[in-house]
């Protein structure tokens, strides 16, 4: 018997992607809110109270109301706003991280975000191990898609072609700070600085490294060899080998992935590190992780419907 899924936000950039990821399958149902209905209170609550799991792709008000609304109801909750990411109570849907069993039983996940994902990935297991300390002052670089930013951004975007490059939270409050120092074990908040380009979709993610300055830092080779230990089980994370490519491009052109690699380059005596995740912020970054989450928990293998 199919499990039902409830999308609420399913109009949005998040929501319809998971929507193409799930058409088709037999293991679940989607409840469907028609245009009248989609944003009622009450309608809303009558789905989640009905459904098996559901994906909230709203706003963060929005989403603490969403989950008000389904309390008292067997419904379990990916959560892919921020609101719940560094919550007590929410188990993180980055199973690479946290662990597959702790998301598949959980009942709330809130979903990482897109940045985060990329940051996290390269600094949690090399910090975690004893590679990298945790009292560093990190830095985070990284470019985006501007699909990430919602509607009124993908109309920008579209809308002016002189727009080149845009850099924002120059106040140095992204809300994914919280979530990228938490998730990591890190004393420091990361000094973040976040931009978008002119595509659609994809996300570099870099964290450079002054190793020759951090006490205790391994070598390159040796972080390069732990993160692939770290996801030799992984169908979804790659970490490239030793060989380094002329470039990394991200293009336009790009379709939808849930697959993210990762690179560790270094200077010729190893003084120097630059750690780069490469990812869809849409697949991975998004509505992929949040797929690869509804899979566990509902006892399915995680790779089914994603793209990789």
């Amino acid at each position: 018997m199919a499990q039902t899924v409830f999308i609420d936000g399913a109009a949005g950039t998040t929501g319809l992607e998971i929507a193409d990821r799930l058409a088709g399958r037999s293991e679940f149902e989607l409840i469907v809110l028609d245009d009248a209905s989609r944003k009622s209170s009450a309608a809303r609550a009558d789905a989640l109270q009905a459904a098996d799991f559901a994906v909230l792709c709203l706003h963060d008000d929005a989403a603490r109301e969403a989950v008000e609304l389904a309390a008292g109801s067997k419904v379990r909750i990916i959560d892919a706003s921020t609101a719940h990411r560094v919550a007590p109570g929410w188990v993180y849907g980055f199973p690479e991280i946290v662990g597959r069993e702790a998301v598949a039983s959980a009942t709330r996940v809130s979903n990482p975000g897109c940045y985060s994902t990329g940051f996290i990935a390269l600094v949690a297991p090399l910090v975690r191990a004893g590679l990298l300390p945790a009292d560093w002052p990190y830095s985070c670089n990284a470019v985006s898609g501007y699909s990430g930013g919602g509607k009124a951004l993908i109309a920008r975007f579209e809308d002016d072609a002189d727009i080149a490059w845009r850099g924002y939270a120059l106040a140095l409050g992204h809300k994914h700070v919280p979530e990228m120092q938490a998730r990591c074990g890190l004393d420091l908040p990361p000094l973040f600085t976040p931009a978008v380009i002119p595509a659609h979709r994809g996300m570099v993610v870099e964290v450079p490294l002054m190793l020759a300055a951090m006490p205790g830092a391994a070598a390159p080779d040796r972080l390069r060899e732990a993160l692939a230990a770290f996801y030799a089980d992984s169908p979804v994370v790659r970490v490239a080998d030793a060989t380094v490519p002329d470039e990394l491009l991200l293009r336009r052109s790009n379709g939808p992935s849930d697959a993210m690699t990762l690179h560790v380059f270094a200077n010729a005596d190893g003084s120097q590190a630059r750690l780069v995740a490469m990812l869809d912020n849409l697949g991975k970054g998004a509505s992929g992780a949040a797929v690869q989450s509804l899979n566990l928990m509902a006892g399915l293998d995680e790779k089914v419907g994603l793209a990789l």
